[in-house]
């Protein structure tokens, strides 16, 4: 089983990769107002934030932060990209991204 824990109203739910609204989730950079629609677009975000690309892994896109222990994990197809993926990012990048239903 997979998909996000989502807490709301003090309950807590397992919700599908779509969300339980079945609406399309999206990656926004906040401080542009952008939609990150590709793997390109995402990546330079995240250089600009100081993440490092790692290769150790072919099967997968790795970014490390130095000075720290986070490593983002994404897989090498951009329509695999979901939004467990999403929150991931979000969690490690605080006030710099948002998932949103399209």
């Amino acid at each position: 089983m997979s998909g996000v824990w989502v807490f709301k109203n003090g309950v807590v739910r397992l919700e599908d990769c779509q969300g339980s609204s079945g609406r399309r989730k999206v990656l926004v950079h906040v401080p542009s107002n952008e939609v990150i629609t590709s793997y390109a677009l995402l990546e330079r975000k995240l250089y600009s934030l100081g993440w490092e690309r790692y290769y150790d892994d072919l099967d997968l896109l790795q970014y490390h932060k130095r000075c720290t222990v986070h490593l983002i994990s994404l897989p090498k197809d951009f329509n695999k990209f979901k939004s467990m993926h999403m929150y991931d990012i979000v969690v490690k990048n605080r006030n710099e991204f948002e998932v949103r239903d399209m």
